[in-house]
């Protein structure tokens, strides 16, 4: 049967999009991994997949033209099928809701595809529990996300859900997100227990008429078949970044849910971390004792809240010092590899074997730009880092340069006519790399307070799908560690990567006088299939000149 496809929910604050292009027809092929759409939002641009095989039947938004959420914006079927239905009350499915950051799930239990092709699956009893239920599957929360591990489920099998109740925490490549089911019933079935993964669209929880017998659609599920798995769930799960770090490690709270979680909707933490406001102080009035917006906004703090903080900190446990082994007795741990760390050994190695890398080094004198901080920071804001400086200089750059500002896609190469400088960040997970969006069109300090924030937002895992995507250059420093030297792997889907040294004093030989001059070395790593030596060359020489006058990016 056919399958709707739906606005999906790509930030916490949106409530419609507005589809910017069509990258089907009616009557194309569809795959299930095919980017069908790119809508805007009040954030940023997404792309949205269909998450089924088929023919494009229908399109319900025309480019140009908003939907709101949850509203039907394409079907895929089997080409001539009759998907009329599907339209009548809104499609006739229940909840079937998005699927956050970059796709629209499919739908409910109308897209069913043929059970017969499971022969093991009792059709009749399928599709009678699909008339009941909605199906979440693990959404992608990233575009580079293949699985999501349980962090913490805030329901368990038997409970009452609501449409807007946050289910579980999933941990991802780069966050710690929240999942929503979009779906009021019971929870019938929870399919991944608290830390263990599942990939992306697989089952993860059922939720439905109290009673309903979902085993037929575990079969059909386990069995491969086309039967349950994708068509006839609801993947309506949707997903905003966790106010905090995993549940498990939250402080308990007066909304909490008994194992020390704060149960508050996303808007409402999002609204508590604006004021200011300590989330588990609040009291809730939704389900459950969950926080919702009215709540932090007619809260008023206690004088005697800000306490409460310190209190906690003088009980907390002393650090744990690292055992060693006894002499002569061997030892190991071995340590789960994180969400993230699996992203980074994933992507990286990809680039490092798929683009063909070399290097450019260039030695840059900074005296210039050294005083010419000094200066800024007198009258900015925001307190402008050298690393600021490079960004700004890198975009500045990549202005005359726009080769470099390019992307490789195996038939063409994409040049940008936007600029968004990544900036890598180290966290205790791995790396992320948050994105300095129109950088060359921002001013130092603009530079310096947007670094800050993304930089604290992926520290506390806070960081938006749409706070670390769409780079089209990096820049990675380690010259605040000592490090004089090093290259870089290349940040797909960027073309080169620039590395950054310390700035270190040395002596050089200036009209036939010594001189003590502070330099700083950069090495670009440039994926030769789109960035040639004589254009790479020519933008570090811009670069460098940039930063030796930094005057020059004023104009």
């Amino acid at each position: 049967m056919a399958e709707v496809i739906r606005m999906p929910l790509l930030s916490d604050t949106m409530t419609e999009g507005v589809i910017a292009e069509w990258h089907k027809k009616v009557g194309d092929t569809v795959k299930s991994d095919d980017i069908i759409a790119e809508v805007e939002t009040d954030k940023a641009t997404m792309e949205v997949m269909g998450y089924a095989d088929g023919t494009l039947l229908y399109i319900g938004v025309e480019k140009g033209k908003a939907a709101k959420v949850n509203e039907i914006i394409a079907i895929v079927g089997k080409p001539g099928e009759d998907y009329k239905p599907l339209l009548e009350g809104n499609g006739g499915a229940t909840a079937a809701a998005p699927k956050a950051d970059a796709a629209a799930p499919p739908p409910k239990a109308e897209a069913a595809p043929a059970a017969a092709a499971a022969p093991a699956v009792d059709k009749g009893a399928l599709d009678a529990a699909l008339k009941d239920v909605s199906v979440i599957r693990m959404p992608l929360l990233s575009d580079t996300m293949t699985e999501g591990k349980i962090v913490a489920w805030n329901k368990k099998v038997g409970d009452t859900v609501k449409s807007d109740d946050v289910l579980a925490e999933v941990e991802t490549d780069k966050a710690t997100m929240e999942v929503i089911g979009y779906a009021d019933g019971t929870l019938l079935h929870v399919g991944v227990p608290e830390g263990q993964v599942a990939k992306v669209n697989g089952i993860i929880a059922i939720v439905g008429k109290k009673g309903t017998n979902v085993e037929a659609i575990l079969a059909a599920e386990q069995s491969g078949g086309a039967a349950a798995p994708q068509a006839a769930a609801t993947a309506g799960t949707s997903a905003t970044p966790a106010a905090s770090a995993p549940a498990a490690e939250a402080a308990p709270a007066a909304s909490g849910s008994g194992d020390g979680r704060v149960k508050a909707s996303p808007l409402a933490k999002k609204l508590a971390e604006e004021k200011g406001i300590d989330i588990s102080q609040v009291p809730g009035s939704g389900d459950g004792g969950r926080i919702v917006k009215k709540d932090v906004d007619s809260f008023v703090p206690s004088k005697a809240a800000p306490a409460a903080a310190p209190a906690a900190a003088a009980g907390a446990p002393a650090p744990k010092v690292a055992a060693f082994a006894p002499a002569g007795q061997e030892g190991h741990t071995d340590t789960p590899v994180s969400q993230m760390r699996k992203a980074i050994a994933r992507r990286l190695g990809e680039s490092k074997f798929s683009a063909p890398h070399f290097y450019l080094t260039m030695e840059i004198n900074m005296d210039k730009a050294i005083e010419a901080r000094e200066a800024i920071n007198k009258v900015s804001p925001a307190k402008v880092s050298f690393n600021d400086m490079v960004i700004k200089a890198c975009a500045m750059a990549l202005r005359q340069h726009p080769d470099v500002n390019s992307s490789w896609l195996g038939d063409t190469i994409r040049h940008h006519q936007h600029i968004h400088i990544g900036s890598a960040v180290a966290v205790d997970e791995g790396l992320i790399v948050p994105v300095i969006r129109f950088a060359d069109q921002k001013s130092f300090s603009q530079i310096a307070a947007e670094t800050k924030v993304l930089n604290d937002k992926a520290k506390n895992k806070k960081l938006q799908p749409q706070d670390y995507t769409g780079n089209t250059f990096t820049v990675s420093n380690l010259g605040m560690m000592g490090i004089e030297q090093f290259t870089a792997i290349i940040n797909p889907p960027d073309s080169a990567i620039l590395a950054v040294g310390a700035i270190k004093e040395t002596v050089i030989v200036e009209n036939g006088q010594f001189k003590a001059t502070s330099v700083m070395k950069v090495t670009m790593s440039c994926d030769h299939r789109t960035v040639d030596g004589a254009v790479g060359s020519r933008f570090l020489v811009t670069l460098k000149g940039y930063l030796e006058n930094p005057v020059t990016m004023f104009v």
